[in-house]
């Protein structure tokens, strides 16, 4: 799971070697927690949200086939 968010978000970037996703677990629940670069913030959001809605969206679609709860946050 972490290594298909980090491949997603290092493809969207301009510095993916900036890119880091840490993991923590909170009530039952598993966060993935992405830094990028300062730069490289809108890329990952898109306009009004949608990149990152849709990686959230895709997320969870692959979590809930492997019984799984999992959230997706974008770190400053």
């Amino acid at each position: 799971m972490k290594e298909l968010l980090t491949y997603i978000v290092q493809s969207l970037v301009e510095h993916p070697d900036e890119v880091s996703v840490t993991e923590r677990k909170a009530d039952g629940e598993t966060i993935y927690e992405v830094h990028v670069a300062d730069g490289d913030m809108g890329k990952v959001i898109g306009r009004q949200g949608r990149i990152v809605k849709q990686i959230r969206i895709l997320m969870r679609a692959v979590a809930q086939r492997k019984g799984k709860k999992i959230s997706v946050e974008i770190m400053d």
